[in-house]
């Protein structure tokens, strides 16, 4: 029987992304291959609890809540991840994926939202982007930009354009790095150059700052 690790499974408001504020299931994978300098899930790279795709089912149904996101680490980083997200997707869940952009989207279920996170060159990790990716991008996904700074908004600006992202997507997410540029400064940028993106900043950090299984 598949199995998946698991660090953990946890019930709180989605801090990010389309769903922000609604109460969400998160089913966190261990284990991650890359290694963005404002990582705040660290504590996910190792250890961790294997779990059948049914036990994890059984979990999630606990919390009765309709958003299940799967996240990480890396969740693709795992094989079973596929299965997982049909397998929730099957039972009736609104299901997206937290992904780093770095592995392969294009067999994940057409119904879950992928959430892809293009990496900037000051997430350190910008090599790492698979810009494959992007011809599996449908509406129903969402891409997303860490900025941590001037240079870093300069680039996804460019991404936008180059990989004309607002009409492939319905949501293209432009997020400040914490403690790295100012929301205010941010949102300032957005709005002098009228870029068709939502900001966003993480709403979990202003509830709970960095605790696990928040």
């Amino acid at each position: 029987m598949s199995q998946l690790r698991i660090t953990e499974i946890f019930h709180s408001l989605q801090g990010e992304a389309r769903t922000v504020g609604f109460p969400t299931v998160f089913v966190r994978l261990t284990g991650c291959p890359l290694r963005c300098q404002y990582c705040d899930t660290s504590y996910a790279f190792s250890g961790g609890e294997l779990r059948t795709i049914s036990e994890i089912l059984s979990q999630v149904a606990e919390f009765k809540a309709r958003f299940v996101t799967v996240t990480g680490g890396e969740p693709l980083a795992q094989p079973e991840c596929l299965p997982l997200l049909t397998a929730l997707c099957d039972a009736g869940y609104s299901v997206s994926l937290e992904t780093s952009g770095a592995l392969d989207i294009s067999a994940v279920d057409g119904r879950a939202s992928v959430v892809m996170d293009l990496k900037t060159p000051d997430s350190g990790e910008c090599h790492r982007n698979l810009y494959a990716n992007v011809d599996y991008l449908k509406p129903l996904d969402q891409v997303k930009f860490v900025i941590c700074s001037r240079n870093d908004y300069q680039w996804a600006r460019l991404k936008l354009d180059e990989f004309h992202l607002a009409g492939r997507v319905d949501d293209v997410l432009f997020s400040p790095s914490h403690g790295q540029v100012s929301p205010t400064e941010l949102a300032e940028w957005i709005l002098e150059d009228r870029l068709p993106v939502r900001f966003q900043i993480q709403l979990h950090k202003l509830l709970w700052a960095d605790e696990p299984g928040r």
